[in-house]
């Protein structure tokens, strides 16, 4: 049971000690997309929604999440971000809104979950301002595309060269 990280000796969920990892500067980089009707994509894209500004709120919100990622993955340990940004690129083809994440510390541990769960309530978010147009949206393809720092080093998805 002791291969996996977060399994202690007698099979417990477990949070890893860190405490002897040199801090470091970690990046990670996350990716999403969220389908919609072109006239959900329209009306976002025309800031004509009742609630206001979809991407400006959703942007802070997946900042907000980054921030707490620890609060909402039990086994996840707080950091000390030191930049998060979240940008978003209207993608007609799907359409959608397709959005990246970048979260940076400098710390004993990675910050690939802060990237991924920005990206996942950027996209929450989105859906949230949006569902009075289309309550069929799909948020899709959440995923890390690349991390760097740590004993690991540089790790890059796949595929995931494209950038939003």
């Amino acid at each position: 049971m002791s291969d996996l990280s977060h399994v202690n000796r007698s099979g417990e969920a477990s949070m890893v000690d860190v405490s002897a990892k040199p801090a470091t500067a970690r990046m990670a980089r996350a990716e999403g997309c969220i389908r919609m009707s072109a006239g959900a994509l329209r009306a976002i894209r025309d800031n004509s929604l009742a609630k206001g500004d979809v991407l400006a709120v959703a942007r802070i919100a997946g900042i907000q999440a980054a921030k707490r990622t620890a609060d909402l993955i039990p086994l996840c340990h707080p950091l000390p971000l030191t930049d998060v940004q979240v940008r978003f690129v209207f993608d007609d083809a799907l359409p959608g809104v397709r959005c990246e994440a970048e979260a940076r510390t400098v710390a004993a541990t990675g910050v690939e979950m802060e990237a991924i769960t920005a990206v996942a309530v950027a996209l929450v978010t989105i859906y949230d301002m949006a569902k009075s147009i289309d309550k069929g949206m799909r948020i899709d393809g959440v995923r890390l595309l690349e991390k760097s720092g740590g004993k690991s080093g540089t790790w890059r998805a796949p595929g995931g060269e494209r950038a939003p």
